[in-house]
């Protein structure tokens, strides 16, 4: 006879703060590496200016490590979120509960399918309203919209656009300026 561990938001309060990366999905632990320098000025990018937005406008914006509990199964670190004013409820203490307004995923080489499959269905899922998936080896963004039947297919956005957000009114911020600097090999 098998059995298969199933993880729950309890199991995190219990692991040790090493600096990886822990969320639980549909029940399943998984752990990831600290990301790369330019992952996190991506990060830093985005959380900058969702933060200035959120002072000047209302909202709550934050950058990981911030958990998001969508179901005692399912607790997330989005690597940038935000939550609109008017459900600022949602943010608690601990932790922001159920579907921030906006979650980001910047990849890394060892997360792009966590993040393009597993997180993307989760989001879907559990109703975030927008996700963006900001691709480094591709040099471009991917914002999915959840409408009647799901995310459907992303916009997607590269050097030159604009990435703005019907979840964050007002908002404009060049790809260009997400991205960075074009990486050379």
């Amino acid at each position: 006879m098998t059995t298969s561990l199933r993880w729950t938001s309890a199991d995190l309060d219990v692991m040790p703060d090493d600096g990886k990366r822990r969320e639980i999905i549909d029940g399943e632990l998984v752990v990831t590496a600290a990301p790369a320098t330019r992952h996190q000025q991506v990060v830093m990018t985005l959380a900058g200016e969702l933060y200035q937005y959120a002072k000047a406008h209302g909202g709550r914006a934050f950058p990981a490590p911030t958990d998001v509990f969508l179901s005692d199964v399912d607790v997330v670190e989005p690597d940038v979120l935000f939550v609109r004013a008017e459900h600022a409820g949602k943010v608690e203490r601990e932790f922001v509960r159920s579907a921030p307004d906006v979650v980001v995923e910047v990849s890394s080489p060892s997360t792009r399918r966590l993040e393009l499959v597993r997180k993307r269905e989760l989001y879907e899922r559990f109703g975030v309203p927008e996700y963006w998936y900001v691709g480094l080896d591709a040099e471009r963004i991917e914002r999915y919209r959840l409408g009647e039947d799901g995310y459907g297919r992303p916009e997607i956005l590269v050097r030159g656009d604009v990435l703005e957000s019907s979840q964050v009114p007002g908002f404009a911020l060049q790809v260009t300026d997400v991205l960075g600097a074009p990486q050379e090999d």
